[in-house]
């Protein structure tokens, strides 16, 4: 990753190991007992062959969790081994100790860092048995026949390589592939329905008056900004020629609006890890705030009524989602055995358990059809059809979070991905943006 990228802030916290727990069991009775189809397909010859092996899977803790990869382990017969890093922390220990990760966890902005600097190489699309199955936002950078956002950096402009080598990242369709899609989802604004008397649909309601003293914005300084300008872009501010990719001086109008904001106190906190915005959220310190749609249902579970704002319903286009995807790359030391069985584990993220998984956060599978496969048709009507939960939808806790006839915050799959407005992102002049980022921390 670029230096001046290094100085954002976002700290994975401690693993609340009880509530993982519970996770773990849940999780299990989601895949086996609810849906009632255990994968198979992982010879046990090649179990052997491999047995030995371990992996190490390293990034970010909403895209590696520890329960994933026990359940690949279990499957597959060799050992993942996943590590959590915050973002910039995981980007630099890619680039500066290599030969210490197997496969790298990145999203679309990462993989551009990554592949400058040699230490990828190109993934054999060949060899991914449900490759064909992938959505096509990101084989074509088309979806619901609309060509996605490239405001940001969209995943289908950095998913294509020239060759199992991985010299440079290659604008259109190609055999090697520089990541391959695991996670992804579309982010918006949170709100506590019993304290906010109307449905939110603007970006604009993040910096109204009226919720001075009640609103939180995400201090990730390259997602956060974002989240800004689009609340800027909604309320007639200014019109951004990339909100992904600002020139300096749309940098400084957007610094310069939040810094405004902050010394008349509209914002109650910042928050950097999905824990805090929770408590936030739930304490009632806060009633609005850029929020992850995960962090929404924690907050239901608690019994407490929050909603996911459906920020992309707008005919012209003037609002829209922050959109994001984690992918799982090859690292170029890899080779033989190790190689043959990192293939193997990126097959295995197609095979159903991780996108039900998944699912249960709020996250999307790149392969629907196969995450389908591993959860009940009401999960699955519910999570990505956006139709009217027929029984109580319970999240990876097993707590129930919506009750019968509920819908899910902003609709379908569909809905949501043939509305995103920008995607993360590093900026050209990201150095000088983290700098402004700090004065509005300071101010």
């Amino acid at each position: 990753m670029k230096d001046e990228a290094q100085k954002q802030e976002n700290v994975t916290p401690p693993v609340d190991t009880s509530r993982r727990n519970v996770l773990k069991v849940a999780a299990a009775a989601a895949g086996v007992a609810l849906a009632g189809k255990p994968i198979d397909g992982f010879p046990q010859i090649w179990k052997q062959d491999f047995k030995d092996i371990t992996l190490r899977h390293i990034g970010v803790s909403y895209a590696v969790q520890r329960e994933i990869g026990e359940q690949a382990s279990k499957d597959l017969g060799f050992k993942i081994q996943m590590q959590n890093l915050d973002t910039s922390a995981a980007i630099t220990r890619f680039v500066t100790q290599p030969q210490s990760v197997d496969i790298p966890d990145m999203e679309g902005w990462q993989v551009k860092v990554a592949m400058a600097r040699g230490i990828l190489q190109g993934i054999d699309s060949n060899r991914i048995s449900k490759f064909n199955d992938i959505l096509p936002l990101f084989k074509t950078g088309v979806y619901e026949g609309r060509k996605i956002s490239r405001q940001g950096i969209s995943p289908y402009e950095v998913m294509y390589t020239d060759s199992a080598s991985a010299t440079k990242i290659v604008d259109g369709q190609q055999r090697y592939l520089t990541f391959l899609p695991q996670v992804f989802n579309a982010d918006s604004i949170g709100y506590r329905t019993d304290k906010i008397d109307h449905v939110v649909t603007e970006w604009k309601d993040l910096i109204d008056p009226q919720y001075r003293g009640k609103a939180a914005i995400l201090d990730i300084p390259n997602i956060g900004i974002m989240d800004a300008a689009q609340a800027l872009e909604s309320r007639g501010d200014l019109v951004y020629g990339n909100k992904g990719n600002m020139t300096r001086a749309e940098i400084d109008t957007t610094i310069n609006a939040l810094i405004k904001l902050k010394k008349e106190g509209h914002f109650r906190a910042t928050w950097s890890t999905f824990e805090q915005s929770v408590e936030l959220m739930a304490s009632g310190e806060v009633t609005i705030q850029s929020m992850w749609s995960p962090a929404v249902t924690a907050v239901l579970a608690k019994g407490i009524p929050c909603t996911y704002a459906p920020v992309a319903i707008k005919p012209n286009g003037k609002e829209g989602y922050r959109g994001w995807c984690n992918g799982m790359g090859l690292m170029k030391h890899l080779s033989g055995k190790r190689l043959e069985a990192a293939y193997e584990y990126l097959n295995w993220y197609y095979s159903g358990w991780q996108g039900a998984y998944v699912a249960r956060h709020g996250y999307y599978s790149p392969v629907p059809t196969s995450a389908q496969s591993q959860m009940t048709p009401n999960e699955y009507d519910y999570w990505y059809l956006g139709k009217p939960a027929a029984e109580t939808i319970n999240d990876s806790f097993g707590t129930p979070i919506a009750k019968p006839g509920t819908v899910r915050d902003g609709g379908s799959l569909a809905q949501r991905f043939s509305n995103i407005a920008c995607w993360n992102t590093v900026m050209d002049e990201n150095q000088y943006m983290i700098q402004r980022w700090n004065e509005f921390k300071a101010a």
